[in-house]
């Protein structure tokens, strides 16, 4: 079963909410979903965002607006204090992430390096 965070590492928008609202919703099943870090991209990290069906054991749970996240404990230091939105530009809508941790980002905004 996931812990819940009481100290606040990840925040959720409500707009971010919503969407993973709607996408469970539209999905027909799920309990929320998961952000992950894999190294990857140009700049070393990238997010990965999962449906969870069932959480891990070892899974930190943040739960805000009613949307749940699990967040696994190893990438912690790589998001502390990261605010997760949703946000609509142009044609294209999308998750973004406002990691305070972040010291560089590659041109496309896809990864990021944290030092």
């Amino acid at each position: 079963m996931a812990s819940e965070m009481t100290a606040s590492k990840l925040s959720i928008t409500e707009r971010a909410a919503e969407q993973i609202h709607q996408s469970l919703e539209k999905r027909g099943s799920g309990v929320g979903i998961r952000i992950g870090v894999r190294k990857s991209g140009c700049s070393g990290y990238m997010y990965n965002l999962e449906y969870v069906d069932e959480p891990q054991s070892e899974d930190i749970l943040y739960e805000a607006h009613g949307a749940r996240v699990y967040v696994d404990p190893e990438v912690l230091p790589l998001i502390e204090g990261t605010e997760m939105d949703y946000v609509s530009e142009g044609l294209q809508s999308m998750f973004r992430f406002h990691n305070p941790n972040v010291t560089a980002e590659c041109g496309c905004g896809e990864s990021f390096n944290v030092e």
